[in-house]
């Protein structure tokens, strides 16, 4: 997606599904958030909607090595296993060589769930492959290394050409066709990308700032190469410089977009980052390391001094004290005996604990927490309803604009073609609506991500909103209000010491 009416166009695809009750896209973090009967309608068949409007969905794929199996019912139970777990796109399983090849949502479906489908089968998943989380910042720092390669491409062919178009030592003729060797690879390399997603709008009968970059460019070079291949015919300046400009500059804004996306999700990045990665638990009397996503309720969970705790839980055995300044901002360590429950993420400082598994995985206070933070983050504030809106009209009333400013040039004005049609790529250009459909939602992530760094828990984007009425705040809590962190703020002599 590259700006509000893309969006736009993946909300309404997905909207029109039979069995959808609301779907709410989010332009800064690139998230569909639907809510639907999975008696209607499949996850497989929400992919098949944003793929007809012609995005495509953030897709995961595993292959599971597998054990146990002994015919082919085997391979189609551990199938309709991995298919009834939430985020399963598809699953094939080979009884030949053993593997089970799955689709998946990253943002539903985890590698450990799969396996514990595979498990509740009755069989045993012997592979996985890397950690789903990786997918998405991999996907985003891809995309910004290929914008930051055409930026560059774009730029050091447009600078020469500007150059050119002001001051050049070859005649006219000569010059004209260095600036469409210059300006060409710009046109089709660098500008690719705009014309792909003008035809995808355009079929979705929509049209996006995609539209406007590609036919305003289209018309000055079209007309450019006219006067360069046939000067008897077309007399005028050539506008090869303005085209290749105005690509490198929106590749440019494409870039710093791209950018601010990335940050956007580094708060939930650092939530995910306070989790365990591994757990020490009791198997058979035996201690065992295993993933953190793997500890199961009631598994006996062994924690040493200075260790991370992977899940909640409740202290079965030992004496400790424990840091949870992460979640409540206390910095003095709360002590734990037998019978006090403990949070997944917060530090174990000087004890031993033997603790039972009471929550695990999406049902950890930890994962609630960056539950509630994307939930805000993908929630659309008032004004961003308004701003959406406004954009999905904003194109083609441009495109309505630029026409009635040509023709009043030309047939009313009595100017050249050459002047009406300058006219009309100017209003194209200026005319970038990107800002309108990404300003709100990426102020909404920063705001609510930076929140939740800080111990501020945001409900929704229209909490946020609203957030600037507030001159009254009510704190119920025992004690006293603390920063989080212990200061010295006097020193007492005893006896014969000094300060």
């Amino acid at each position: 997606m590259t700006c509000a009416t893309c969006a736009l166009a993946v909300e309404k695809a997905l909207s029109e599904l039979p069995g959808v009750h609301n779907a709410t896209i989010n332009l800064a973090s690139e998230k569909a958030r639907v809510e639907y009967d999975p008696s209607v309608t499949s996850e497989e068949s929400l992919s098949t909607a944003v793929a007809g409007a012609g995005y495509g969905v953030a897709i995961s794929e595993v292959a599971l090595g597998l054990r146990g199996m002994t015919c082919v019912n085997c391979a189609r139970a551990i199938e309709d296993s991995l298919k009834r777990v939430d985020g399963v796109i598809s699953a094939d399983v080979n009884f030949a060589t053993e593997k089970a090849f799955i689709r998946y949502n990253p943002e539903v479906a985890t590698v450990s769930m799969l396996k514990r489908a595979v498990s509740d089968a009755g069989y045993e998943a012997i592979f996985s492959s890397e950690s789903t989380r990786d997918t998405e910042q991999d996907s985003r720092r891809r995309e910004s290394r290929r914008l930051k390669s055409l930026l560059v491409f774009s730029f050091l062919l447009a600078i020469p050409t500007f150059a050119l178009s002001v001051a050049s030592p070859f005649e006219d003729a000569v010059n004209n066709l260095v600036l469409l060797a210059l300006a060409s690879p710009v046109q089709f390399v660098g500008g690719w990308q705009f014309y792909v997603g003008a035809y995808k709008a355009l079929r979705n009968k929509r049209a996006n700032m995609d539209v406007l970059v590609a036919l305003g460019t289209s018309a000055a070079y079209t007309y450019s190469l006219l006067v360069t291949i046939l000067p008897s015919r077309f007399d005028g300046d050539v506008y090869f410089d303005t085209a290749a400009l105005i690509i490198s500059i929106v590749l440019l804004g494409r870039y710093l977009e791209a950018r601010a996306k990335g940050r956007t999700s580094d708060a939930i990045r650092k939530l995910i980052g306070l989790q365990a990665k591994t757990a020490r638990i009791l198997l058979n009397g035996t201690e065992v390391d295993v993933p953190a996503e793997e500890v199961q309720v009631d598994n006996i969970v062994i924690i040493r001094p200075g260790e991370k705790i992977p899940v909640d839980a409740v202290v079965i055995d030992g004496r400790s004290t424990v840091d949870e300044s992460m979640l409540t901002g206390e910095a003095i360590p709360v002590e734990k005996k037998k019978g006090d429950p403990v949070v997944g993420a917060t530090i174990n400082r000087n004890g031993f604990l033997k603790l039972r598994a009471t929550k695990v995985g999406r049902d950890t206070v930890l994962a609630q927490i960056i539950k509630l933070v994307e939930q805000a983050q993908g929630s659309k504030a008032p004004i961003q309803r308004m701003a959406d809106s406004v954009a999905g009209v904003f194109v083609p009333f441009v495109l309505g604009i630029a026409v009635v400013t040509f023709l009043a040039w030309y047939f009313i004005g009595g100017e050249p073609l050459v002047f009406a049609l300058t006219a009309f790529i100017s209003v194209l250009v200026i005319a970038c609506p990107c800002a309108l459909g990404l300003a709100t939602p990426t102020a909404i992530m920063v705001g609510t991500g930076k929140g939740a760094q800080n111990g501020i828990l945001i409900k929704s984007a229209e909490a946020l909103e609203r957030a600037y009425r507030v001159n009254t705040v009510v704190f119920d809590k025992t004690g006293t209000l603390t920063k989080g962190k212990p200061a010295v703020t006097d020193t007492v002599a005893l006896d014969t010491y000094t300060e």
